[in-house]
């Protein structure tokens, strides 16, 4: 887990870390999976399942599609650093972005 905390702490230093590690635990399947432990950027395909899959159905949020999808670009493009989009650390900034970290307490 350490890898996973160190991942979303990179991109939000004063991240919560008892958040992250149960956002660590929810998502440790797709974590053990390099492929599936980052977000692709260029892949629309992934970037609607992150809409879809985690703000829709894990955050619970109604916002029109246009408005999420932006939400995804904001975030990737703060990491935007020339290193892969670690999973967690993008799911960690949405969350922190819509006022859902509770979801994980």
């Amino acid at each position: 887990m350490t890898d996973a905390r160190a991942s979303v702490l990179e991109y939000a230093p004063e991240a919560d870390v008892d958040v992250v590690d149960k956002m660590a635990a929810t998502y440790r399947l797709v974590l053990s999976n390099r492929d599936a432990s980052l977000v692709s950027a260029s892949d629309p395909a992934e970037l609607k399942t992150v809409r879809e899959n985690f703000l829709k159905k894990k955050l619970g949020l109604t916002d029109p599609d246009a408005d999420l999808d932006a939400a995804i670009a904001d975030v990737l493009a703060t990491m935007k650093n020339g290193k892969p989009n670690p999973r967690l650390a993008v799911y960690y900034l949405l969350a922190e972005k819509y006022g859902k970290l509770d979801v994980f307490k």
